[in-house]
């Protein structure tokens, strides 16, 4: 079932610890594939595989940043990558999403990133994009 975001008021769902599996860009869409989508339903908290859904988006405008180590122990460094570079760089490391924002036309989601057999990286994914964001959910 799909459900679009209504960006001028609070949504039912979260992907609050939801981990992205796989990053896809098609025809203007940018698609994340989800473990997990959490969704209030009447007070109670379900969660549901799924998709999330950006159309219209510019990947020119969309970015990652990637820190040395998780953040808040220390100094820290880091690199910015356009989302491309990111999606052929991390093809098989995951994003843990720890807080997400969403404000007008952007998203931000912040993260860990997980590669196998190290241990996890703070990251920060900005994306933008001027088409409904949707939430496809398998209920």
């Amino acid at each position: 079932m799909d459900y679009i975001q209504d960006r001028t008021g609070n949504t039912d769902f979260s992907l609050q610890n939801s981990r992205v599996k796989g990053i896809r860009f098609h025809n203007k869409t940018l698609s994340f594939k989800l473990d997990r989508i959490f969704r209030c339903v009447e007070g109670e908290e379900k969660e549901y595989p799924g998709e999330l859904w950006f159309k219209a988006c510019d990947l020119d405008l969309c970015s990652v940043l990637i820190f040395n180590k998780t953040l808040g122990e220390g100094r820290f460094t880091g690199r910015a990558l356009s989302l491309r570079e990111f999606m052929d760089a991390y093809a098989d490391a995951e994003f843990e999403i720890i807080r997400e924002g969403y404000f007008g036309n952007t998203t931000t989601y912040s993260a860990w990133l997980w590669e196998a057999e190290k241990a996890p990286v703070s990251a920060i994914m900005y994306l933008w994009n001027s088409g409904d964001v949707i939430y496809r959910i398998e209920e």
